[in-house]
C-alpha cells in the first residue's frame, strides 16, 4: 500500500479527531487554576519592601523543588510546542479546535505551578526566571516531524508528563502541591487519551506508516523539558528518587500504550512495517534492560548509603 501523504492524512483522521475532541469537551472538567494556590502565604519580594528570597522560606526538599522547577519549565515553553504542533495539524477543522484547546489547558497548568511556587516561596524566584528566559529562547527543537509521528509522540510525552506531575506531587510531600499537581495529571491524562486514540485510528487506516512513527518515537524519545538549563543533572536526580527514571518509563509509559495499540498482534504490515516492528521490539527489549541496571545500580547506592549511616 503506497504511503499517505500528509493532505490524505489529516483528511481521513479528521473525524476521529471531531469525535475525539467532542468526546474530550464532554468529559473535561472546568477547574480554576486561582482555588489551588495559597494566596494568605503570599507577601512581597525586595523590590516592593517585603524579604527577599531565602532557602529558609521554602517548605520544600532539593528534589521536591529542582522536580517542581522541571515540571514548570517543560509547561512553561508552551509556545514551541504550539508551533510545532499548529505546523503538523494544521489550523482548520477538528485539528485546528484541538490544537487551540489543548493550547489553552496547557496554558494554565505553568500559570498554577508558577503562581503556587512564587506564594510559597518553593524555589528561588530569580533563578526560576533566568531558567525560564533560557528555556523559552531555547525553544523546542522543531524537528518537522510528521502528523503521524508527532501523535505518537505526543501520546508517550503526554502520559510521561502525567506520571511526573503526580509521582512529584507525592514525593513533595506537601498537600497542597500533591493537590494541584493531581489535578494538572487528570488533565494531561485526558490530552494523552486524545492522541492515543488518534494513533489507534491511524494503525487501521495507514498501519506501516504509523508503526514506523511509533517506532521513531520510541527509539528516539526525549522528554519536551530536555532544553532547560541542566536537564540532564535535574533528570538524574529525580530518577534516583524515583520520581522518573527509566523503570518507570518502561512499564507505566511504553509498555501500556504499546499494548493499548495492539502493536504486537497488528496485521496488515507490509516490510517495511515489520521491519520497523522488529526494531521496536529491539528497542523496548533494550530499554528493558536499561531500566533493570539502573534499578539494581540505585539499590546498590542506597545500600552503600545505608550501611555508612548506621556504621
Amino acid at each position: 500500500m503506497a504511503a499517505l501523504d500528509t493532505t490524505a492524512l489529516l483528511t481521513e483522521l479528521e473525524p476521529t479527531v471531531a469525535e475525539n475532541l467532542d468526546r474530550h469537551l464532554g468529559i473535561a472538567d472546568e477547574w480554576m487554576p486561582h482555588e489551588y494556590v495559597p494566596w494568605s502565604l503570599g507577601r512581597d519580594f525586595a523590590d516592593l519592601g517585603g524579604e527577599p528570597w531565602e532557602l529558609a522560606q521554602s517548605q520544600l526538599s532539593p528534589i521536591a523543588r529542582t522536580a517542581l522547577e522541571v515540571n514548570l519549565l517543560t509547561e512553561d515553553n508552551l509556545p514551541s510546542y504550539h508551533r510545532e504542533i499548529d505546523r503538523a495539524f494544521g489550523r482548520d477543522s477538528a485539528w485546528g479546535t484541538w490544537v487551540n484547546r489543548w493550547t489553552a489547558e496547557e496554558g494554565r497548568h505553568a500559570f498554577c505551578i508558577r503562581d503556587y511556587l512564587l506564594v510559597t516561596r518553593g524555589v528561588d524566584p530569580v533563578e526560576l526566571e533566568r531558567a525560564r528566559m533560557e528555556t523559552m529562547e531555547t525553544g523546542y527543537e522543531a524537528l518537522d516531524k510528521s502528523v503521524l509521528n508527532v501523535c505518537a509522540y505526543v501520546s508517550f510525552q503526554e502520559l510521561a508528563t502525567r506520571i511526573s506531575h503526580r509521582n512529584t506531587g507525592r514525593y513533595t510531600g506537601e498537600p497542597i502541591a500533591d493537590k494541584l499537581l493531581s489535578r494538572v495529571a487528570k488533565d494531561e491524562n485526558l490530552h494523552m487519551i486524545f492522541y492515543r486514540n488518534i494513533v489507534a485510528a491511524a494503525l487501521q487506516l495507514a498501519p506501516s506508516q504509523t508503526m514506523r512513527a511509533i517506532t521513531e518515537e520510541v527509539v528516539d524519545f526525549q522528554m519536551p523539558g530536555s532544553v532547560i538549563p541542566g536537564f540532564s543533572r535535574k533528570a538524574v536526580q529525580m530518577a534516583k528518587a524515583g520520581i522518573y527514571d527509566l523503570r518507570i518509563h518502561h512499564d507505566d509509559i511504553v509498555t501500556p500504550l504499546l499494548r493499548q495499540w495492539g502493536v504486537w498482534d497488528l496485521e496488515g504490515l507490509d516490510a517495511d512495517g515489520e521491519q520497523a516492528r522488529e526494531e521496536l521490539a529491539a528497542a523496548v527489549s533494550a530499554l528493558d534492560g536499561e531500566a533493570t541496571r539502573f534499578v539494581e545500580r540505585r539499590a546498590e547506592a542506597e545500600a552503600k548509603r545505608a550501611a555508612r549511616q548506621g556504621a
